[in-house]
């Protein structure tokens, strides 16, 4: 480090971040300056996940563009270093306001956190990848084929039990595909455990966490970001039932609204499928996590208790799929 970047590296310090699931995150400190180090999990993973590689080329593209990221600084693919690949960027100062429900602000402030929230998901979908040098970031079409592929693989690889509801949708998705997509860089997991907020404004300061970005439909997007009004509160602290007792949170509906007035589109056809799918995927993502936490090489304290919720996202997916 001392060759490559600012710093008193003789007295510098490694603390890891304990939220996060999938990447091992840590605090550099070294002196006055503060970096964040992302590596790759130790142990035997799936050929694709884990791609810190195509984070750090992402954070590379969004410099300076109107998506707020972290500074990247290096890239290590040298496993031999410390034992993974990983990759340096700088440190962000900011608020972490992890609720969906944003209880630690006023009513004006989450109007303002949402507002933020959703103008920088529409900011990234409005940016051309080939502008950025991601023209080749991913394929273009045929986005919803290739990734109930490759989620349906990864669920397979870490399935520990059955889950009805998951094989329904394994069954329904795929004969309910929409006919057109629009091609835009898609983050894969926008919600606000992924979003530094500015330390005293309610405003995005960094989007974090790219490893699941490609070039995809931005619909998927959209409604990932909306799933946390259809969980309950012990889920990943869900908005349904309780959106209502915090002024300033919109509703799914105002939600989507407020996204689709931004970017310029009509409303959304067969929302039902775009809701179904991003459950079916958060599904295989949980149990992913749960396969990971049983194996001894999860990121996260609380591995096992998210991992337990893929079946409750599967049901929420199927319920989706059949009531829209």
């Amino acid at each position: 480090m001392k060759t490559r970047l600012p710093g008193d590296w003789d007295g510098a310090t490694l603390k890891a971040f304990t939220q996060g699931q999938s990447n091992p995150t840590y605090l550099l400190q070294a002196g006055a300056c503060a970096y964040v180090l992302r590596a790759r999990p130790a142990g035997v993973l799936h050929a694709s996940a884990h791609a810190i590689d195509r984070e750090f080329r992402v954070l590379e593209a969004l410099a300076g563009s109107a998506v707020p990221v972290p500074a990247p600084r290096l890239y290590c693919d040298d496993a031999g270093l410390i034992g993974v690949a990983f990759y340096v960027m700088d440190y962000v100062p900011g608020r972490l306001l992890a609720d969906p429900a944003l209880p630690e602000l006023s009513p004006d402030d989450r109007r303002a956190a949402y507002a933020s929230f959703v103008t920088t998901l529409a900011e990234l979908h409005s940016i051309d990848p080939a502008s950025v040098g991601l023209g080749d970031f991913g394929r273009p079409g045929q986005y919803y084929e290739r990734q109930i592929s490759r989620w349906t693989r990864q669920y397979r690889a870490a399935e520990t039990e059955t889950i009805r509801a998951m094989e329904h949708l394994l069954a329904w998705l795929p004969g309910n595909m929409p006919g057109e997509e629009t091609v835009s860089l898609v983050h894969g997991d926008y919600r606000f455990e992924n979003l530094l907020f500015h330390p005293t404004a309610p405003t995005v300061s960094a989007v974090l966490d790219w490893e699941l970005s490609t070039l995809g439909d931005p619909l998927a997007d959209l409604a990932y970001a909306a799933l946390w009004h259809r969980l309950p509160p012990h889920a990943f602290r869900g908005l349904a039932g309780r959106a209502a007792h915090f002024p300033g949170v919109p509703s799914e509906a105002e939600f989507v609204a407020d996204y689709c007035a931004r970017v310029g589109r009509p409303p959304i056809a067969n929302w039902r499928f775009y809701v179904a799918f991003s459950f079916f995927r958060l599904a295989a993502i949980l149990q992913g996590v749960r396969k990971r936490a049983l194996d001894g090489n999860a990121a996260g304290p609380d591995a096992l208790q998210r991992g337990a919720l893929a079946g409750l996202c599967a049901e929420l997916g199927w319920d989706a799929a059949q009531r829209g």
